[in-house]
């Protein structure tokens, strides 16, 4: 099932090029916002389900192109990102980390990534499966992991490369507003099927810069989810962003359109925008490394271009 909020964040079910409103389904779940509501049915979801399904046979719905689509999840309360999490070639898997991403950093499609007023050395933004998670979750095994994951979305993970000291770098560079778009949908675990066969897609401008698959993922679906709740507790709508190959990293500029396709969790397209106009080279980091000129490319012009 794929679960989405659209308009004024009207629960629906996507029921092919269309989005059934099953918002009279739910309304019995407590919630005060969007994102309580999407929480509530995923811990109510298999006494939920039939009824679902009931509503989306009998609906005809409205087209998924007549409706603005908002994020599934547009606050979750712990968006854990995994680090250098695919092999990319390396002999042996780079040590398993994490960090976490603000929940304000959350977007969905069709929204706009705002690129911020600081001397970052490059924008970029990383393609990325993230896991939904099911219920409240602590402490997790391998062997249990499946049995918390509802299911999974699309992931875009904004990174202002080079800001803050060592000690803030990664706050600072991965927590900005509008820095983790989303969606467009939940598709429930059961129809994604093997979430570690995936190809993974991203395009910036219509050119195809990342392009790899989650079989490549260094430390699979499952560890993840055992690593990130040994740590701390998740809570159902929680998401774990599973990592990027990095090679196909590329510049996001004023203007650019970016769009992510994930197998069947659908295309995630958002737009950037940037008011001091910084421009930098369009070659992906693996271009840049077959150039003998590894990382990514300098600055062109506007603000902080170094003469």
């Amino acid at each position: 099932m794929k679960l989405c909020f659209y308009n004024e964040f009207t629960l629906g079910v996507v029921k092919g090029d269309a989005v059934v409103d099953v918002s009279a389904v739910v309304a019995d779940i407590p919630h005060l916002q969007p994102q309580d509501l999407m929480r509530g049915l995923i811990e109510r979801f298999a006494a939920y389900r039939p009824r679902l399904e009931a509503a989306v046979a009998a609906g005809t719905g409205v087209p998924l192109s007549s409706v603005r689509i908002r994020p599934p999840l547009p606050h979750p309360s712990n968006v854990a990102c995994m680090a250098v999490n695919y092999m990319e070639g390396r002999p042996e898997a780079a040590v398993i980390d994490a960090y976490l991403k603000s929940p304000s950093a959350i977007i969905g499609p069709g929204d706009t990534m705002v690129l911020p007023d600081v001397p970052a050395v490059i924008f970029e933004g990383e393609a990325e499966m993230a896991i939904v998670i099911a219920k409240h979750a602590s402490n997790v095994s391998q062997a249990d992991a499946p049995a918390y994951i509802f299911g999974y979305t699309n992931f875009i993970d904004g990174s202002a490369r080079g800001v803050g000291s060592p000690l803030s770098a990664l706050y600072q560079m991965k927590s900005r507003d509008t820095f983790a778009p989303i969606g467009p949908f939940i598709v429930t675990a059961d129809e994604v099927g093997d979430a570690q066969k995936l190809p993974v897609k991203l395009w910036n401008n219509g050119v195809l810069c990342q392009d790899f698959n989650t079989d490549d993922m260094a430390h699979q679906i499952m560890r993840c989810v055992e690593f990130v709740t040994a740590v701390h507790a998740l809570e159902a709508g929680d998401l774990i962003a599973t990592g990027t190959s990095h090679g196909g990293l590329n510049a996001f500029m004023d203007g650019d359109k970016v769009e992510l396709e994930i197998g069947p969790l659908g295309k995630l397209m958002i737009n950037v925008k940037d008011d001091l106009k910084r421009t930098w080279g369009r070659e992906t980091r693996h271009e840049m490394a077959e150039k003998g000129t590894p990382g990514p490319t300098p600055q062109l012009t506007g603000k902080y271009a170094k003469s």
